[in-house]
């Protein structure tokens, strides 16, 4: 690639990871089509975004650290439940017609947006919620689902644990999008480049700018939104949510 083109990808991956690292998902709005755009095949740059998305789990994790919010064992409930969802969905993607699926995507993450709009006081207080073992159940069920299209569907997933975050567990925003940032970010897509990596291909050549792209915009979005509280953060991932499903539905 030439120096414009490294420069242009470096720009992409700024813009889109630090909006992603802002509301808590959707970098692929972004990324994953222009990177489309600019002439990979899909399952080539599905598996170089995910590689890239590792970078912004770090950037925003190098940020969200330092307050020191994130609970280990809780964590450690969300990689154990989701990680195998990843892994299924990623073997999968590459075999499967993806237009359905994306605007079923698009359709359900409209709903997440409208029903955030809709509920003025969600994730605006930390309130800890199905602590239980039914609760874990459940909720660990719902992070597998959401691991699945992790796996398989990269735009716009992070929302869906975010908001699953929120509203199950009785997460704020903050804490949720910290979670999503971390443990998304690094492990779920980590895993998904990995099995990716494997079945597929990967263009190492249009990573270094990638990731340099998604570092910096990782560390200040996750900024942003520490600065910026809980309501700035809940309206950012509103706009996020719809941007992202007309995105899935009209492309």
């Amino acid at each position: 690639m030439s120096i414009l083109d490294q420069i242009l990808l470096f720009v992409i991956a700024l813009a889109a990871n630090l909006l992603s690292a802002l509301s808590g998902g959707g970098a692929g709005l972004i990324q994953l089509p222009a990177l489309i755009f600019l002439g990979l095949p899909f399952g080539v740059a599905l598996a170089t975004h995910k590689v890239a998305s590792v970078a912004l789990g770090l950037g925003a994790a190098l940020r969200h650290l330092k307050e020191n919010t994130l609970e280990r064992r809780f964590a450690g409930f969300i990689l154990i439940t989701g990680l195998p969802g990843v892994t299924i969905g990623a073997s999968f993607i590459l075999q499967v017609p993806e237009r359905g699926a994306e605007v079923a995507l698009g359709l359900l993450t409209i709903g997440l947006g409208l029903y955030s709009v809709f509920r003025p006081s969600l994730g605006q207080v930390y309130e800890p919620s199905h602590r239980t073992g039914h609760g874990y159940l459940v909720g660990g069920a719902g992070l597998f689902v959401i691991g699945v299209l992790n796996g398989s569907l990269t735009s716009g997933t992070g929302l869906f644990a975010t908001l699953w975050l929120v509203r199950w567990f009785g997460l704020d925003y903050k804490r949720a999008v910290a979670y999503t940032l971390v443990l998304v970010g690094i492990f779920w897509n980590g895993t998904g480049a990995v099995v990716l990596g494997i079945l597929g291909d990967i263009r190492w050549t249009w990573l270094p700018a990638l990731l340099a792209g998604s570092l910096i915009g990782g560390y200040l979005g996750a900024s942003l939104g520490i600065r910026h509280g809980n309501r700035w953060i809940k309206r950012a991932f509103e706009a996020v949510t719809l941007l992202v499903g007309l995105s899935l539905i009209l492309r």
